[in-house]
């Protein structure tokens, strides 16, 4: 293998030449169908329009060949726009030179992050936040999306980007030109809704093959932004009071150093870690299900250097954070792309589009843009999730719908703060609340079941206690009012068996409690037992003082302790 060679990603080593035709096809049709989306998410974020053009250049290419995913697509994505404006709207004027900036900034600032991460090979960090409060802050997000849209959607003109600000905008007197707007919003709404929920099943019942009807469906988008533009243009729309795009800066992008101040980056620096950790979530999340689809493996750690790379090179090009899009992936799996060289042809195509075709949609409007990023906000409010979470586990759902509502209410940060807090709560309330269960042996057999839920046979003055969790400061006193309890409803017993096969530890406060239950017991003629011990847990228990002091045995397995303390007799 040659110096240049091993310069090359392991997909291009050698790049198989039967994906070329497919690749160079899936670039130019992805291009084409995420532009009006780079363009309105630039918008969300509070940025110049050009800048999701930028973010869809040079930071696909470095993620194209750093990354492990052979057809994730990086680029602009709603839930880091609307994180970007939030964080960066209070600090400085949208689309001031201040506002760039601070966004490239805060793209550095989390590319470096996801790159720390990934070459200390963190990428495990992804799992911390469970699906609930991911899919509750991605809910809450989209709603916040559809609030800051409106505004470009109806021509209305709220005092804050807030909902509440948005609400008293719609309930008071609108403007005069916001009937227009807010037509051509409602129409493009309308037909975007059509298109996404209908146009599909027409064309498969009308013998349209499904991916030919999917495809269709998603050259939709484009089709409205072409039909709004040509009713601004056609109508002088723009004259009469329609926000448009505006004048877009053409060219390829250029380097743009710069050495952040040190007081912008304590500012941003936390924002940053949310940011790069939900971007990990949703990227790793992204790439692994089109992997499992594929059929293919992709590395957790590789994808964190290739995101961050990605950011780092978007902080450079006048851009915003970068994300793996779920749009833009399943675009780009539905055109056909097989490599990562579908995302460097996409971006080589977006940059021919910059360099001499941008100012095609300098008089596209905003309430088309808006209406795009309204319909696509809608379809992330998960409300499936939550009432599965609700049939299947209550406190997850209570998890996901305060993580909702707390971005709705409180901004972004605090909503997935206080997602964080009620998933840990519910952990260490069903820690704390362990199940334990008096176990007898099902008849003509060695297993052993629930005396609740099975015909069991047990044994006279024996009690067999099963705890279902490891045992730690936080749960001691529920095992102990448990035990109490079937010790009142066993007054003749004489032998008491923890059965511990599923106690994975036990801390130094549980052992302690332990030699305590075992003195008392012994007070009262009661043989304290022990059965199914795991190793690391007997190995730390034989190092103990409750060791030499049990007042009984310790069990290899639940039926030697029914056998020994008579069940033979039986």
């Amino acid at each position: 293998m040659t110096f240049l060679s091993r310069l090359l990603p392991e997909w291009a080593r050698p790049y198989p030449r039967r994906h070329l035709g497919a690749d160079l096809t899936a670039g130019l049709i992805v291009t084409l169908l995420v532009l009006p989306q780079s363009l309105g998410y630039a918008l969300l974020a509070g940025l110049p329009p050009q800048a999701g053009l930028y973010i869809s250049t040079f930071p696909a290419i470095a993620y194209a060949l750093l990354g492990s995913s052979r057809v994730q697509a990086v680029g602009p994505v709603a839930i880091t726009a609307i994180m970007t404006f939030a964080v960066l709207s209070p600090l400085a004027a949208p689309g001031s030179p201040e506002y760039v900036t601070l966004a490239a900034l805060l793209a550095l600032l989390s590319g470096l992050v996801l790159l720390a991460c990934g070459l200390l090979r963190l990428g495990f960090l992804a799992q911390l936040l469970s699906r609930p409060v991911i899919s509750g802050f991605i809910s809450g997000s989209a709603v916040l999306i559809v609030f800051s849209q409106l505004k470009y959607l109806l021509g209305i003109v709220p005092a804050g980007n807030d909902p509440a600000s948005v609400l008293a905008a719609l309930l008071a007197p609108w403007p005069a030109q916001a009937a227009t707007t807010a037509g051509l919003g409602a129409a493009a709404v309308v037909f975007l809704a059509a298109a996404r929920h209908g146009l599909g099943p027409l064309l498969r019942r009308l013998g349209v093959p499904a991916g030919a009807a999917a495809f269709v469906v998603r050259l939709m988008p484009l089709a409205a932004v072409a039909g709004g533009t040509l009713a601004v243009i056609g109508l002088d729309l723009d004259r009469r009071g329609v926000a448009v795009v505006g004048p877009i800066v053409e060219g390829i992008p250029a380097f743009h150093f710069f050495v952040p101040e040190a007081d912008a980056v304590g500012r941003l620096l936390v924002p940053a870690l949310l940011i790069a950790l939900i971007g990990m979530v949703q990227n790793i999340s992204m790439a692994q299900a089109l992997a499992i689809r594929r059929r293919e493996r992709i590395d957790a750690n590789a994808e964190l250097v290739g995101l961050g790379a990605a950011n780092v090179v978007a902080a450079f090009y006048g851009g915003m954070p970068a994300g793996g899009g779920v749009s833009r992936s399943a675009v780009n799996v539905a055109a056909g792309a097989e490599t990562p060289l579908a995302g460097i042809v996409s971006a080589l195509a977006m940059l021919a589009l910059l360099a001499g075709a941008a100012h095609g949609f300098e008089r596209l409007p905003l309430a088309v843009l808006a209406a795009s990023i309204i319909v696509a906000a809608l379809s992330m409010i998960d409300l499936r999730s939550l009432r599965q979470a609700w049939q299947y586990d209550r406190a997850d759902a209570l998890a996901l719908a305060g993580t909702a509502g707390g971005v709705i209410a409180f901004g972004l940060e605090a909503g997935i703060g206080l997602g964080i807090v009620l998933s840990l709560g519910a952990l260490l309330f069903r820690a704390s609340t362990p199940h334990i269960a008096v176990i007898g042996r099902i008849p003509h057999s060695e297993h052993f079941r629930n005396v609740e839920r099975h015909a069991v046979e047990t044994l006279p003055g024996v009690l067999l206690l099963r705890i279902d969790e490891s045992l730690f400061f936080g749960n001691l006193t529920a095992v102990e009012t448990r035990l109490a309890q079937e010790l009142a409803r066993t007054p003749d017993a004489t032998d008491v068996v923890l059965i511990m096969s599923a106690v994975n530890r036990v801390d130094t406060t549980a052992m302690e409690v332990l030699v305590d239950i075992n003195r008392d017991l012994a007070g009262r003629g009661i043989r304290l037992h022990l059965a199914e011990v795991k190793g690391p847990v007997h190995d730390r228990l034989s190092r103990s003082p409750l060791w030499p002091a049990l007042s009984g045995r310790v069990f290899l397995s639940v039926n030697g302790a029914f056998e020994a303390l008579g069940g033979g007799r039986q």
